[in-house]
């Protein structure tokens, strides 16, 4: 069994169970337990497991998993970042599409590159729509209860309203991206709108600036295969597992 092959076995087990024994990769891979000992410490090194005796464990997590920052401090955090990974995002985008635009300061930098574009955006994001329609862009705003924080509409009557809809595309914030744990928000009803927004679309996508990478939130939204990653500057590795799972864009100019 090729490398690549045999982490996959060990991150699918772990995806699975807290712990996986060596034997038990063994057993799957058919592999030595030399091999396997210096296949979990690539992984151990990579970020993606902590070795313990007879086996590895899941990597540990920091518990303040609903931790969020005010949308204000975000907006000032990776500009340039967001800047390029929203116009790689809006390449995609062609007349006549009906996206759904997440609250999130990433898609927020996606609204200018819309611009003389013939399309409709529904978005739960207020700072989102004020844009928008000050640049002429067809726009929905989703009632419900605003989230002070991210001066996003979540809850009920949200949700209710944006299961009406069909999307071209879904374009999202995302607070966590993880290899096992996939993408994740602190907030449940901000996950609930997300997941909705996903299943409603074609095409969904993830943007995300290289920090949310490893990073896991209290609730989640999807697994990885469920959206296209689009990101700026990612480190080979990181890619390169990224994308045994799912479609990978990446900005780098």
């Amino acid at each position: 069994m090729l490398t690549d092959e045999r982490y996959q076995v060990i991150l699918n087990l772990l995806e699975q169970q807290e712990i996986v024994k060596t034997q038990e990769i063994i057993d799957k891979t058919g592999s030595s337990e030399s091999t396997i000992r210096r296949d979990l410490s690539t992984l151990e090194n990579q970020g993606l497991c902590v070795r313990v005796h007879g086996g590895a464990k899941r990597e540990s997590k920091p518990q303040n998993l609903q931790n969020e920052l005010e949308m204000e401090i975000k907006s000032s955090l990776f500009i340039e970042d967001k800047k390029k990974i929203a116009q790689l995002a809006a390449s995609l985008i062609v007349d006549g599409d009906v996206i759904f635009l997440d609250a999130g300061t990433t898609t927020y930098e996606l609204i200018p590159f819309l611009k003389g574009k013939n399309v409709t955006v529904v978005t739960n994001g207020i700072p989102h729509a004020n844009l928008l329609a000050d640049l002429k862009v067809s726009t929905i705003l989703l009632g419900g209860k605003i989230k002070m924080q991210t001066k996003a509409t979540i809850g009920s009557e949200c949700l209710q309203q944006l299961r009406q809809y069909r999307f071209s595309k879904s374009f999202l914030g995302m607070n966590g991206v993880d290899f096992l744990y996939g993408y994740t928000t602190p907030d449940i009803e901000e996950a609930n709108i997300k997941r909705t927004a996903i299943s409603h679309a074609a095409q969904a996508y993830v943007l995300a600036d290289t920090s949310k990478f490893k990073e896991v939130s209290f609730a989640k939204v999807a697994d990885l295969d469920e959206c296209e990653i689009i990101t700026h500057h990612a480190d080979p590795k990181l890619r390169a597992l990224f994308e045994k799972k799912t479609n990978f864009w990446e900005e780098s100019i």
